[in-house]
């Protein structure tokens, strides 16, 4: 039997028919490994039942933690909050509908022991139609490439965080974090296991096509500077294009005569070729301006509207990096009941 804590870290929105059944499988696999556990539930304003049921489980089991949001504060959001407000000495995110499975948690435990800070799932199948999964792999290939940090292909947010990187995780301020490139940025012995995803078999996805995308795009705004040198590239091509072009019609003009060519519809082309590069790549600067403004502006990252079986210094950890200064980051206190290497007290 380990003495070791580990946190349990599940995002839930309108899953009210699966929360039950991840505390079942969660707590089950748990048990039969012999370590003591916490489940922390994050809960993006649910409007089903999902709350009613977490509050249940959590008066029944004090082992149960929940937030709840004031609104919906996105996917990356709701993890960072469960990973900042974890006391154990390792956390393992899952989400709630199971499809990576919990049988893959000694494995993640076993390599964690072993020295690794970060076990990350890397999925080998998945239950989704062939374009779909192409997509996905040819996302992961591209932002690995261009990616300022390392990635791991086809690896997802199931994974296990050592202590360590839960402790630098509360002091970083990032307004829009993207947590599986902040977690592999942190991660200095990061390792893989391979698993298969299984399939929904209650309620429906939150992630359609244009969750994926803004999902996407984060990551590679948040990772990657290419959009603006591609900006730049695109800018000087057009321009060595159009100097050429300039110079063909002048020498066209004085072989040809200067009825040769008209030009109108020629001129027209480059006008609105120009015109939609202009907005391309504004659309593109504008993103990252953004994401300076929303940084600057310091706001809290989630705001509470709920919580069960959370104290009160979770609850600032959680809601404001900024409450723990950065130069803190090796003072930051332990948890209650819980030492600084995660053993219970």
């Amino acid at each position: 039997m380990s003495d070791e804590l580990i946190s349990v870290i599940i995002p839930v929105f309108n899953e009210e028919e699966n929360v039950e059944r991840a505390y079942d499988a969660v707590s089950a696999e748990l048990a039969k490994l012999g370590h003591p556990f916490e489940i922390i539930y994050t809960d993006n304003h649910s409007t089903d039942g999902t709350f009613v049921k977490l509050a249940a489980l959590a008066a029944k089991d004090s082992r149960v933690r929940v937030l709840r949001f004031a609104r919906n504060f996105g996917f990356h959001r709701s993890i960072l909050a469960g990973y900042r407000c974890a006391r154990g000495a390792a956390a393992i995110q899952i989400d709630c509908d199971l499809e990576d499975p919990p049988s893959a948690f000694g494995e993640f435990i076993r390599l964690w022991k072993a020295g690794h800070d970060v076990v990350v799932g890397i999925r080998s199948q998945r239950a989704e139609g062939r374009l779909m999964v192409l997509m996905r792999r040819a996302y992961y290939r591209i932002l690995g490439n261009i990616s300022d940090i390392p990635h791991t292909v086809d690896a997802g947010d199931f994974r296990l965080v050592d202590r360590t990187i839960l402790d630098q995780l509360r002091v970083i301020d990032d307004a829009q974090p993207y947590v599986r490139g902040l977690i592999s940025e942190l991660a200095r012995n990061e390792t893989g296991v391979s698993l298969v995803r299984n399939k929904r078999l209650y309620g429906k996805s939150k992630f359609r096509l244009i969750q994926l995308s803004r999902l996407a795009m984060n990551g590679v705004f948040t990772y990657s500077t290419v959009p603006l040198r591609l900006a730049t590239y695109f800018g000087i091509l057009v321009a060595c294009a159009a100097s050429v072009l300039t110079g063909f019609y002048i020498l066209a003009h004085f072989i040809s005569g200067s009825s040769w060519p008209a030009g109108f519809a020629t001129t027209t082309v480059l006008i609105l070729f120009g015109v939609s590069l202009n907005a391309l790549f504004l659309g593109i600067i504008g993103e990252y301006i953004g994401r300076i403004y929303t940084q600057v502006r310091k706001r809290p990252s989630v705001i509470v509207e709920k919580s069960i079986n959370i104290d009160d210094e979770s609850a600032i950890a959680v809601t404001c990096a900024c409450a723990l200064r950065q130069n803190d980051l090796l003072r930051v206190p332990s948890p209650k009941g819980v030492s600084a290497g995660g053993r219970l007290q």
